[in-house]
């Protein structure tokens, strides 16, 4: 069989889609992941990076059963829904890997200022450290870092043990995140292109399966 007939592109198709199933899966996990992490949450586009895996997962359905059924609608929708979404997802991915650690810190510092004393001190039971960071540049940020090394209730101020710096875990965390979501983002976002140009090229080819008079 040659590989520009109708089976074939039908084939490459479905198993484009199937990895398309898979990128969305992990994009949704890693990002839940990187949510689940004390503050981590506060850093907006890894929210982003959820709707991207959710929208790819369920285009990718669409383009499953288009691909299957030789459906010319879905695969129309298909087309211009992946088009879509590979300008959005390629948005997405470079800003996390454009998200840089000062930024970040930021970002963690802003949304630990917003925070009551008794959610810094559930974060701070639950990663077992104290205080965000201590800037020692910001008089400010020094003070709310003392007063919250203080008031701290973890197991290793507990057990008088050095405590790590809540801000530095979270980095690390978020750090790892955005570089996973960004790179898988980006370097699958181009074979969405693929998928674009296969669908099109598949669309208007003749179904076999039909009445051999009928031009699909």
């Amino acid at each position: 069989m040659v590989c520009g007939g109708f089976a074939c592109s039908r084939n490459a198709l479905c198993a484009l889609n199937v990895v398309y199933v898979l990128v969305g899966l992990l994009l949704i996990g890693v990002a839940a992941w990187g949510k689940s992490f004390g503050i981590v949450s506060s850093i907006h586009i890894i929210g982003g990076v959820i709707a991207v895996g959710v929208f790819l997962l369920l285009i990718a359905i669409v383009g499953l059963i288009g691909a299957i059924n030789h459906h010319q609608v879905m695969l129309f929708f298909y087309m211009v829904i992946l088009g879509l979404v590979f300008l959005f997802q390629l948005g997405v991915s470079c800003s996390c890997l454009a998200l840089n650690t000062s930024r970040q810190e930021r970002l963690f510092t802003a949304a630990w200022n917003i925070l009551g004393n008794s959610t810094r001190k559930d974060i701070e039971v639950k990663l077992n450290c104290c205080g965000l960071l201590n800037n020692t540049s910001d008089a400010l940020a020094m003070q709310t870092f003392q007063a919250d090394y203080s008031a701290c209730k973890a197991v290793c101020k507990v057990n008088m043990t050095r405590c790590p710096k809540c801000g530095e875990k979270m980095l690390k965390h978020s750090d790892e995140a955005l570089k996973i979501l960004g790179g898988v983002g980006l370097f699958f976002s181009f074979t969405e292109i693929l998928g674009v140009l296969l669908a099109m090229r598949y669309r208007n080819q003749k179904d076999p399966r039909a009445n051999p008079s009928a031009f699909l």
